[in-house]
């Protein structure tokens, strides 16, 4: 059983950064796909970054390609997102997921708690 616990996330301004965490307290996600969701109020949940077992592949969601990079720490069994240029638009709570990875949300398997992002204007 896998358990993944999120941190990082806070009150920013537009154009600030923050960098979330994603650690696996339980299990081992080190060859595990590994992806970030957000969900907004009202919205449904929505992917973000995917990135491969072995951290050769990864994919963004178009709205945030550019401005966010997922990455993994693999002797930390711990995967980041990066949020730099934050958008108000970017507000939400920031999920992980392990799984069989891809960008829907369908193919994963394990889920943190959520970290908020709150990006004022």
């Amino acid at each position: 059983q896998v358990q993944l616990v999120e941190s990082g996330g806070g009150l920013v301004q537009a154009g600030g950064s923050l960098t979330l965490s994603c650690v696996a307290s339980a299990g081992n996600v080190r060859r595990t796909a590994m992806g970030w969701f957000r969900q907004a109020p009202g919205k449904e949940r929505e992917f973000v970054a995917y990135i491969s077992r072995a951290g050769l592949v990864r994919y963004y969601a178009d709205s945030v390609k550019g401005r966010f990079t997922i990455s993994r720490g693999y002797a930390e069994n711990t995967v980041y997102l990066q949020l730099n240029s934050l958008k108000p638009e970017d507000t939400a709570v920031y999920y992980c997921a392990a799984g069989d990875g891809g960008d829907s949300s369908t193919s994963y398997d394990f889920w943190g708690q959520g970290t908020q992002v709150t990006v004022s204007s």
